[in-house]
């Protein structure tokens, strides 16, 4: 049978059928994704067979990725974590007060999902709360976010306007969710769909096998076309899997430019007649930006 990843808690995989049953299922043996090594064999989004053993599904094989979301092990750094898997876009909801959301933080999401040309949006929330300042500096955050291909919305999670927007935003796609502690994700969740909290809470068969860990990624179901993967708040998003001399390439306002640095090889530091460092002094690339881009090269996750 074949069946759709919904939940995971890195030992038993909630997996849905074609009709919308779910049941746990777990991996028989070693399960590895060729070329990486990761924590987690088999990912939130994954398209997998499994057959019933008494009570139980056992997963067999995981069909080909469209595409994959892939971080940092938070605790094993030499490892990477697949996040979700088969996604349509990346959301990411961000904002300016409590908490502030980093644009080192933005940046990185950003360059996961370029690695894998994703479509990348970015929701300001709370904006009953935001302030003359605060306003002015999301202003130049969505200059500079639109000017690369992001899509940028100024939303209130609360806001019928904004669920009716954010509601077409997500409507015939697989969205991943993602953002800080605290910036909003449930509150939108639940307001888009209120009986969120109802279906998780009445799997108990599920909930019974294994604690929800939070490093990993759950999807919701809203619509038959509308499947939401939330992310846990996450602090840090340590990239991996990326090489140093490759890493503006994930940045697309560099990677129209870098083949008119002198230096085939330029990583765009202290090489002379660099393009990018050009652009940047003239203002063409956003200062921010080559900060998150330098952060990235020092593996440095605590610039703000």
């Amino acid at each position: 049978m074949r069946g759709l990843v919904k939940k995971s808690t890195g030992s038993w995989y909630e997996v849905m059928d074609a009709s919308g049953s779910t049941i746990a299922c777990r991996v028989r043996g070693k399960m590895r994704l060729k070329g990486v090594d990761t924590t987690n064999p088999i990912a939130v989004g994954d398209e997998v067979e499994y057959h019933i053993e008494g009570d139980d599904g056992i997963i067999s094989k995981i069909f080909p990725r469209t595409n994959y979301i892939i971080r940092q092990s938070v605790k094993k750094s030499s490892q990477a974590h697949i996040i979700a898997s088969n996604i349509d876009q990346v959301v990411i909801l961000a904002t300016m007060a409590s908490p502030r959301t980093s644009a080192g933080f933005i940046d990185r999401v950003l360059v996961a999902a370029e690695g894998f040309r994703i479509p990348q949006v970015l929701l300001f929330n709370k904006q009953d709360i935001v302030d003359e300042e605060s306003s002015e500096i999301q202003t130049s955050m969505i200059s500079i976010y639109e000017a690369i291909g992001v899509k940028c919305m100024k939303i209130t999670a609360l806001n019928e306007d904004s669920l009716l927007e954010v509601k077409k935003l997500l409507s015939g796609k697989t969205s991943l969710l993602t953002g800080h502690s605290g910036v909003g994700k449930s509150t939108l969740l639940n307001s888009i769909a209120p009986d969120i909290n109802q279906k998780t809470s009445q799997i108990s068969d599920f909930a019974d096998k294994g604690v929800h860990t939070t490093t990993f990624a759950e999807m919701f179901v809203i619509k038959p076309d509308i499947k939401i993967i939330d992310t846990p708040g996450i602090k840090e998003f340590g990239l991996i899997d990326i090489e140093s001399h490759e890493l503006s390439d994930y940045f697309p306002e560099m990677r129209e430019i870098s083949d008119q640095c002198k230096f085939h090889n330029c990583q765009h530091l202290h090489e002379p007649k660099c393009a990018i460092k050009d652009a940047v002094e003239e203002g063409a690339i956003a200062l921010s930006r080559y900060k998150s881009y330098i952060s990235m090269l020092e593996n440095s996750d605590n610039r703000r």
